[in-house]
C-alpha cells in the first residue's frame, strides 16, 4: 500500500500532505461550470425579453384571456424553458457563493442540498402551474 503522504510516489504533483489525504486537490470542473453559468445567463437574457412581452400582452386581460394566452405552446414552450433555464443558473450560482464562503464541511454539504432541492422544487412547482394553466385552456375543449 502506498503512503498518502508521499505525494511523489502518489502521483498527486506538489500538493500537501493534507490535501493529498482528503483528496481535496482540483476537481477539475471550474470551466465546465463556468461555461453552464455563462450559457445559462445568455438563455436567461433571450427568454425574460420573451416572458417581458408576456406579461405586457397579459396585462389588461380577463383571466380566460390569458388561459389561452399561457397555455398556447407558442408562450407555454419559452415560459418553461426559462423556468428550467433560471432555476438551473440560480442552482450554479448560489454553489459558488456556498463553496467559496462556507468552510466547514457539514454546513457546507447540508447547504448543498439544500440549494439542490429548492431549485428542483421551484422548477417542479413552476412547471406544474404552466402544465395545469394548459390543462384548463383544454378543459373546455373537451367539453
Amino acid at each position: 500500500m502506498r503512503n498518502p503522504t508521499d505525494g511523489a510516489d502518489a502521483g498527486f504533483g506538489h500538493r500537501t500532505p493534507l490535501k493529498t489525504i482528503r483528496y481535496l486537490g482540483s476537481a477539475k470542473e471550474g470551466t465546465e461550470h463556468f461555461i453552464r453559468q455563462r450559457l445559462t445567463a445568455a438563455a436567461n437574457a433571450v427568454l425574460v425579453i420573451v416572458l417581458a412581452f408576456v406579461a405586457i400582452a397579459l396585462s389588461g386581460r380577463s383571466y380566460a384571456d390569458a388561459v389561452a394566452l399561457i397555455g398556447s405552446p407558442w408562450v407555454a414552450v419559452p415560459l418553461g424553458l426559462a423556468i428550467v433555464s433560471v432555476c438551473v443558473h440560480l442552482k450554479l450560482g448560489l454553489q459558488i457563493i456556498i463553496e467559496d464562503y462556507i468552510s466547514e464541511d457539514g454546513p457546507r454539504v447540508l447547504l448543498l442540498a439544500l440549494n439542490m432541492f429548492f431549485c428542483i422544487a421551484v422548477g417542479a412547482v413552476a412547471l406544474f402551474a404552466i402544465v395545469k394553466v394548459m390543462l384548463a385552456g383544454l378543459a373546455p375543449l373537451a367539453g
